[in-house]
């Protein structure tokens, strides 16, 4: 099939699609202004909203052609996009009956996204009627479970990036942002502070931080001169982020290495004997692997800001 090739061609892996989902997702939660991090906070005008997003977020990141009276045309086809939150539970509208749909699926709780094309055979989907139980007065169609199998998939289950804030345990999750209520003259950096003191070894995104500050200059917040890498250190607590020489040291303490716009968190001590073994870094001359729980604070050392990798330890 030409648009099945085409699309395989653009994005083989579905990096793309992936990125594009958690980004239009992370669009309506609007973080930043709201401080929403589930699909259920969003309000149903917003939900049935989510598929215009992705059809135009998919058209600009791919480029796509818009079809005369479908949303795309991809190698001189015309194509559908619909989305759903349901899996099987997209909406085909009378003018598509017939045509080649690119169908999407997205789950932020379960960290899963799918896509793939169905072409809207009239006889594979439910009838529509005036006013069903669900209240569709617009007489569209779905597909029906026994045609499930109709639906050629490019991308089935895949990992969706996961949304930190969603999955990490509400008691974590209620300190973060009980942190802020605690500081009058910085409550977004307070809030910031407790999310990597409190999500350790995990990547945080941009997209955390900017809901967890709830600020326009939510990065500040991260670096040094005033931010949580510095107030931290005498806590112990590194912040790794995407810089080259960071990531060689995330790398060398055994952690998750920070993509583009990410950044790690690690408590540090000094290596003593009873850390023979654990992986360590060298920084300021010194040697520093992840602190125990039985290891008391010690001040963490400098991050360099430059593009030269940090030195390694042996």
């Amino acid at each position: 099939m030409l648009v099945r090739e085409h699309l395989l061609s653009l994005d083989p892996k579905g990096e793309r699609f992936a990125r594009i989902l958690r980004q239009t997702i992370d669009q309506l939660l609007d973080g930043e202004h709201t401080g929403r991090y589930d699909w259920h906070e969003l309000h149903k005008t917003e939900k049935t909203h989510a598929g215009t997003l992705v059809e135009i977020n998919l058209l600009r990141e791919f480029g796509f052609a818009s079809g005369t009276d479908m949303d795309y045309l991809i190698q001189g086809i015309e194509v559908d996009c619909k989305f759903s939150q349901k899996l099987y539970g997209w909406m085909i509208p009378p003018e598509a009956l017939d045509e080649i749909c690119l169908v999407v699926w997205a789950d932020d709780h379960q960290s899963l996204w799918s896509a793939g094309l169905l072409r809207a055979n009239r006889e594979k989907l439910t009838t529509s009627g005036n006013v069903t139980k669900k209240g569709n007065r617009d007489g569209k169609f779905q597909l029906t479970k026994a045609h499930h199998s109709l639906v050629s998939w490019l991308w089935h289950k895949e990992a969706l990036e996961e949304n930190l804030l969603l999955h990490i345990s509400p008691e974590i999750r209620a300190a973060i942002f009980v942190a802020g209520s605690n500081s009058k003259r910085s409550p977004g950096q307070a809030r910031v502070n407790e999310l990597f003191r409190r999500a350790q070894k995990r990547r945080i995104s941009r997209t955390v931080v900017r809901t967890v500050a709830q600020q326009k200059d939510y990065m500040k917040r991260v670096r040094y001169n005033g931010g949580a890498r510095e107030k931290l250190r005498a806590e112990g607590i590194l912040i790794c982020g995407d810089y080259p020489n960071h990531q060689a040291v995330a790398a060398q303490l055994g952690l998750p290495v920070p993509q583009e716009g990410e950044n790690v968190s690690i408590r540090v001590v000094e290596a003593k004997a009873h850390h023979d073994g654990q992986p360590g870094v060298v920084l300021e001359g010194r040697r520093w692997v992840e602190a125990g729980p039985d290891d008391p604070e010690e001040r963490a050392p400098l991050l360099p800001e430059t593009k030269k990798y940090a030195e390694v330890a042996d």
